[in-house]
Order: C-alpha cells, then structure tokens, then sequence
C-alpha cells in the first residue's frame, strides 16, 4: 500500500511539474522596452524605449523649430504695374519657395495679393487676388500639394510702403505668403 501511495505521489509530482512547465511555456511574455517583442504568434516588431522616443519628440521640435525660423524669411514676388504674369525673378523666388515646401510637407501657406492705391477698390481686390492665384498655380506646378495653399486678396489695404510715389507703389504690387504649422 505504500508503494503505491510513493507511485501516486511520484506521478501527481510529474504531472504537476509538466503542467507547470506546459503552462508557463505557452503564457504571453510581456514586452519589454528597448526590446524584442515576443507573443504567442512570433516575434513582433522592436518597440522603442522611453528614452528614444523622447529623442523622436526632442528633434521633431527642433526641426519644426527650424521650419518656423526659415518660413519667416519667405520673399516677397513682386508685379508690374496692373500685371499679375510672373517675371523671371518672381519665378526663381517661387522656386526656393516650392523647394522649401517640399522639404517641409507639415506647413502650409496662405498667398496675399496686394496691390498699390491706385485704382479703385473692386479692381484692386481682382489684381490682387490674380496675382495670389498666378503664384499658388506657379507652386502647385511646381509640385506643392494645393490642398496647403490658399489665397486672399487685400488689394490696396494693406500696403508694405506708405509713400505715394512709384518707389513705394512698386514694393505694395506683390504676393506675400504666411507660412503656418498645418494643424
């Protein structure tokens, strides 16, 4: 009798220490950062660590940083007198500006027509917003996306020089572009 109690004890051992091993051996192992995650169906892929996303977060906000800091210095393309037809020097601004954009997929620009005083308003609100649509088409041609440019016209409104003379109405006929962060 007590031969057989050893054998069922010895079997009841087996059998626990088998399911032991059965279980724990086919349980999900838990991901740990920084490594290889392993799940029931295989390797997974390598999940980053805390710290290197923070490195992600840190030069994506350098980088945006950077983007914001060359968007200000976006130039001005300037028109002729009752024109909105793009010279050469508008086009090669335009250029910089496209290969900027391209660079910089997350931002997107707002062109303004502007206009010098002369002229009535309704005209110059028409010049304007023509001279803010030549550009946009000149960038979208150039391959920027349209969906990130809009247009507005302020015609006379807003000039950049106030003197009454051919100096200052040749710096108002212009497109200007706002460069923002697309939300």
């Amino acid at each position: 009798m007590k031969r057989t109690l050893t054998i069922t004890g010895i079997i009841f051992v087996l059998i626990l220490g088998l399911s032991v091993i059965f279980v724990t051996g086919c349980a999900k192992k838990e991901a740990v950062k920084g490594e290889m995650v392993t799940t029931e169906k295989g390797p997974a892929a390598i999940q980053p660590s805390e710290a290197e996303l923070q490195k992600e977060r840190e030069a994506a906000l350098k980088q945006k940083a950077l983007a914001e800091k060359e968007a200000s210095r976006f130039e001005d393309v300037n028109f002729e007198l009752d024109q909105f037809n793009l010279k050469p020097r508008a086009r090669a601004i335009l250029r910089q500006h496209a290969d900027w954009l391209l660079e910089y997929p997350g931002f997107s620009v707002v062109i303004e027509g502007h206009c010098d005083e002369r002229g009535t308003n309704e005209y110059n609100l028409a010049l304007g917003e023509r001279r803010a649509a030549s550009a946009m088409e000149y960038l979208v041609n150039l391959g920027v996306d349209k969906k990130r440019l809009t247009t507005i016209s302020y015609g006379e409104e807003l000039p950049l020089d106030p003197r009454h003379n051919e100096k200052g109405w040749a710096r108002n006929r212009r497109a200007h572009f706002v460069v923002t962060p697309q939300r």
